[in-house]
């Protein structure tokens, strides 16, 4: 029953729940006109005209977000005006779409969501016919234009209006909300002009986030690996080169003598490691083949879906390996999976990569999880990361990464 009447019901409710809205911005738009006007005549004027407007783009903002989810899209965040001179803030496009906005939004707000009561009101005057008998004789309902006064007619007249408020409700509130989610994502978009901008800002800033982190990062290993697993192995070289020499049976000793030239292979390949941040499985196997290499030694069942990408760029090579990596080790260590799927696709210039597991879900960007990393390293590439994580699973990390020439 749910399945069937559940969106009917959410979209009649959002559409009531716009309509009050709307009104609330009716009165906000006479207000706005008063801190405009107020402008010249106080000293605070940019400072009152800052707040408001970004108060109000706050909103919208909600309003898009909202509308988002319920078309079941991305957008952005909406750009935030900026602070400062009134001049600044009049020339901002986003402080005119935000204004433009509003009284569009209050008018198809009121005028939606009063078709959205039709279906409900007509349900509520079903019932109403039921009571026609608690009415004095002089003021007794009148339904689709006659006045009840007997069962028949009462009957008749709630079933008909049962039916179409019914259908109404069914069938008629759903666009209406989708018309209403439409409105304020379109009238709310940014121009590709701003979206060009934001998206250069944004390379900017996570690149040098990138480098700077991916630098200390690199320091960090290198020192780990150096002062401790280097300094053990070249221990465990030496005392296997001593057992060498002292052993009398031949067999003991060419077996000492395998071990050591085994661990000064294991050196030599550790100081590769060391030297260069290329993982040297990629360059021995492929994206595709170190994909299944790691599928193999992993504690958890992994299918793997992986297409050939042919000839990549090494930094979305690197970055593909370790975004996979990265939500391979977190979906073992902490999703409670029992599988884990992995998908690897080259679409033109996207190499995209998906991996899912069937756990508990409910990832906490905010705690750790490493998928602010996996961001991180794809924004340097312009790449982009969707996480979907519902309480209840199943986690699903989508790393798209651009691998044009």
């Amino acid at each position: 029953m749910w399945k069937v009447w559940g969106r009917p019901v959410r979209a009649c409710g959002r559409l009531v729940a716009a309509l009050g809205l709307g009104m609330a911005a009716l009165v906000a738009m006479p207000l706005t006109a008063v801190v405009a006007l107020a402008l010249p005549l106080s000293g605070i004027g940019p400072f009152l005209m800052s707040r408001w407007v970004r108060s109000l783009t706050a909103w919208a903002d909600w309003h898009r977000r909202g509308s988002a989810r319920w078309l079941g899209i991305d957008v952005p965040d909406l750009p935030r005006p900026p602070d400062g001179r009134f001049r600044t803030l009049v020339r901002s496009p986003a402080t005119w779409r935000v204004l433009a906005w509003l009284p569009l939004f209050s008018v198809v707000s009121v005028v939606l969501g009063c078709l959205a009561v039709i279906g409900p009101g007509m349900v509520v005057n079903a019932v109403t016919s039921l009571l026609w008998w608690t009415f004095p004789v002089d003021d007794r309902p009148a339904q689709l234009g006659v006045t009840v006064d007997g069962w028949g007619i009462a009957l008749v007249a709630a079933a008909l209006q049962l039916a179409v408020g019914l259908a109404f409700l069914r069938w008629a509130t759903v666009p209406l909300a989708d018309v209403h989610a439409r409105m304020c994502v379109r009238a709310l978009a940014p121009s590709e002009q701003e979206i060009l901008a934001r998206r250069v800002d944004e390379l900017q800033r996570t690149r040098a986030g990138v480098v700077d982190a991916h630098g200390a990062e690199l320091r960090r290993i290198e020192r780990d690996l150096h002062d401790g697993t280097q300094a053990r192995l070249v221990a465990i070289a030496m005392q296997l080169g001593v057992a060498k020499e002292a052993a009398s049976d031949p067999a003991v000793a060419a077996l000492l003598e395998r071990a050591h030239t085994g661990t000064e292979e294991a050196m030599t390949e550790l100081r590769d490691v060391i030297r260069g941040i290329y993982p040297p499985i990629l360059a021995d196997r492929g994206l595709p083949g170190a994909l299944t290499a790691l599928a193999g030694r992993t504690t958890l069942p992994v299918r793997l879906d992986v297409t050939d990408p042919g000839a990549l760029p090494v930094a979305v090579e690197t970055a593909a390996y370790y975004a996979v990596t990265e939500s391979v080790t977190n979906a073992v260590r902490h999703s409670g999976a029992e599988t884990i799927s992995v998908r690897l696709a080259r679409e033109a210039d996207l190499l995209w990569v998906e991996v899912s597991d069937d756990g508990h879900g409910g990832v906490d960007e905010a705690a750790g999880s490493g998928v602010q990393g996996l961001r991180r390293r794809a924004s340097a590439l312009d790449g982009h990361v969707t996480v979907r994580s519902p309480a209840g699973g199943p986690t699903t990390i989508r790393v798209e990464l651009p691998c044009g020439s």
